[in-house]
């Protein structure tokens, strides 16, 4: 069906997968600014790094779009979803290297290793940087021993920086009297939002071209629907866009309107999360086309 909407609107390719491609990355005020702070923290070398946002928001993408500038004098290790005690952290890490770790070896063996790796890289004019997405999920007990790894740096050199991505929670946990040392090794820190009504009809129409079409696929009325029903979640947004050029393929529509959308609501085929914590209390669809939007993205 989707190469079927292709077809239809003339697109190269799918403008609104949820998959993340450095390729369609859309630079808002917000990614802009997250990405300048993923940035510094390389450049200055910094021990930790830490960017949140909300489920969606386009943090893994931003990741992919990094390592593809990164210097040929970084070694990379890229974690996603890691979970577990001291030890599993430490065979995540050593995994993400390609290093094997030694048979029947305890916390303290595993930790040999890794530093002699780090050492050796170090030796050869490399730092090795630790990206660990999803890093909420790692909980109070394991950040702290992420910070205990940051004392193989010695010296005026840094040897090892950590790059911490996660969902808001992350830095709640961070903010924990338990872990101000933690905290206190933090060089740079963002919150990225999710978008405004303005920012999301710009993001619709820059997928839209870059997919090969004219942007006018799906208009001014359908953006505001697709924004309210999505909160300004990119991820979100990808999958009623998606689906509403489906049903505008099928219904032989040249353009997508709020109707459209309507539809897709009435038909079931949006499922909406619960509204965000702090947010004020409304319902998880909101249908009014000229409902007044916000100005700026969450931080």
């Amino acid at each position: 069906m989707s190469q079927f909407y292709l077809e239809h609107y003339g697109f190269a390719v799918r403008p609104f997968s949820i998959l993340p491609d450095p390729g369609m990355l859309f630079w808002s005020d917000r990614h802009k600014k997250a990405f300048a702070v993923l940035e510094y923290g390389l450049m200055t070398r910094a021990p930790l790094t830490v960017v949140t946002g909300e489920v969606g928001v386009g943090k893994t993408t931003l990741i992919q779009a990094l390592l593809r500038r990164t210097d040929p004098d970084m070694r990379i290790g890229l974690i996603s979803n890691a979970r577990g005690d001291r030890g599993d952290l430490l065979r995540w890490i050593l995994n993400a290297f390609d290093i094997s770790a030694p048979p029947g070896a305890d916390y303290v063996d595993l930790f040999q290793t890794f530093q002699d790796f780090v050492l050796s890289e170090y030796a050869e004019g490399r730092l090795v940087v630790l990206i660990f997405d999803e890093a909420q999920n790692l909980g109070a007990d394991t950040l702290e021993e992420l910070r205990m790894l940051t004392n193989i740096n010695s010296g005026t050199d840094e040897l090892l920086q950590l790059i911490l991505l996660g969902q808001p929670e992350l830095r709640e946990i961070i903010t924990r009297p338990e872990l101000r040392q933690f905290a206190q090794r933090v060089s740079a820190t963002f919150h990225l939002g999710s978008f405004d009504a303005e920012t999301t009809a710009a993001y619709i129409r820059h997928r839209l071209q870059k997919a090969g079409g004219t942007g006018a696929e799906i208009d001014g009325p359908a953006s505001a629907r697709i924004h309210a029903e999505a909160r300004g979640v990119p991820r979100m947004i990808n999958k009623i866009a998606d689906l509403a050029l489906v049903y505008g393929a099928a219904a032989d529509r040249p353009a997508i309107g709020a109707e459209i959308i309507d539809e897709l609501i009435r038909d079931g085929l949006i499922l909406t999360a619960a509204p965000e914590p702090g947010l004020s209390d409304r319902s998880t669809r909101l249908v009014l086309a000229h409902e007044q939007e916000p100005k700026g993205n969450a931080t």
